[in-house]
């Protein structure tokens, strides 16, 4: 299964054009006069343009319940012949399924997979992620990339620790790096929320199933459609069989989302500030979480000034301290 991404947009339809309210002037008040006032002569102008007629509407499926129901029908037998199993698919733990999701984010399964039942045989809960040194926690997830994921995720345990796990969407999205997909999709594999949420092979779905012909389709136009075919008696296994049909459409098909308006490819990686960042990390935690910053910066394979700046922001963002020539991870997660 691709990586999860996600993107919610609102779109607006074109604006109307209403009647104009301007028109002749009304007539002067004294009624009495007999008279017409001399008219005035025509400035010299341009002429007036015709306002030009606005864009027609674009054309959205209608799907009648019947229509909703064949779709339904055709995603499910693909899920019930070829349905992949995970482990975060066999809970109904709130905490575990929000972890998965983090991980989710932007990561090949196949690289979650190993780390996900890594971090869970390390940290059980979320009161031993949040119990733990950031050093710790950055290390085991060292391998999956964005570590800005693992700071969220540290600072939400200490959340969900002390208060408890939220079950709606407004105090989850008070969790530290939890948005609007996330948030949905916890409801619904958690808790059995119909909620409405689209990810790269939801996407892939819609825009093969229902737009099979048009470019830079945005997800404010697909989610109507993904709202209509919900089940609601089962959202959890619905999205779940989704997922998975749209990992097939993707392998015989090739990839529907290059025409989402919100698709975007990936800067390479391979010299990026991110992978500066990504190193300087993975060797302090190799180093026991401290170094001198001259040594650290002789032990990558970058420029100094390059480790420097990959230092700067990775302290101005709370992943590590700096006193003077000396850098060590942070001993929590900011928030």
């Amino acid at each position: 299964m691709s990586s999860r991404t996600s993107t919610e947009t609102e779109g607006t339809a074109p604006a109307g054009g209403g009647p104009s309210r301007g028109g002749p002037g009304a007539a002067p008040p004294d009624s009495a006069a007999t008279e017409p006032a001399p008219r005035k002569p025509a400035l010299a102008g341009p002429p007036l343009q015709k306002p030009a007629p606005a864009e027609p509407a674009l054309s959205e499926p209608q799907l009648s319940e019947s229509e909703a129901a064949a779709f339904r029908g055709l995603v499910l037998s693909h899920y019930a012949a070829s349905g992949r199993s995970f482990p975060w698919r066999e809970t109904r733990d709130p905490w575990r399924i929000l972890v998965s999701e983090i991980m989710l984010q932007q990561t090949q399964t196949d690289r979650v997979l190993p780390k996900y039942l890594a971090w869970f045989e390390r940290f059980p809960d979320a009161a031993s992620v949040a119990a733990s040194p950031l050093a710790d926690v950055l290390a085991l997830w060292s391998g999956l990339g964005y570590n800005r994921r693992a700071l969220a995720l540290a600072a939400s345990a200490r959340v969900v620790a002390e208060e408890g796990f939220p079950r709606d969407e407004e105090s989850l999205l008070a969790l530290p790096g939890v948005g609007p997909y996330t948030a949905r999709a916890v409801l619904a594999f958690a808790f059995g929320v119909p909620t409405v949420f689209i990810e790269t092979n939801i996407r892939s779905v819609f825009l093969e199933q229902f737009f099979p012909h048009e470019e830079s389709v945005s997800d404010a136009r697909i989610a109507p459609l993904v709202a209509a075919t919900l089940d609601r008696r089962d959202p959890r296994s619905w999205y779940y069989a989704l997922m998975d049909y749209g990992v097939a459409v993707k392998k015989a098909k090739g990839n529907p989302n290059r025409r989402s308006s919100h698709y975007a490819r990936q800067s390479p990686f391979a010299d990026s500030k991110r992978r500066v960042r990504g190193a300087a990390l993975r060797e302090l935690a190799a180093l026991g979480g401290a170094a001198a910053r001259e040594d650290l910066a002789r032990r990558l394979p970058f420029s100094a000034e390059r480790v420097a700046e990959a230092l700067a922001e990775l302290g101005a963002e709370g992943f590590v301290s700096i006193d003077g020539q000396f850098v060590r991870v942070a001993e929590r997660a900011p928030g």
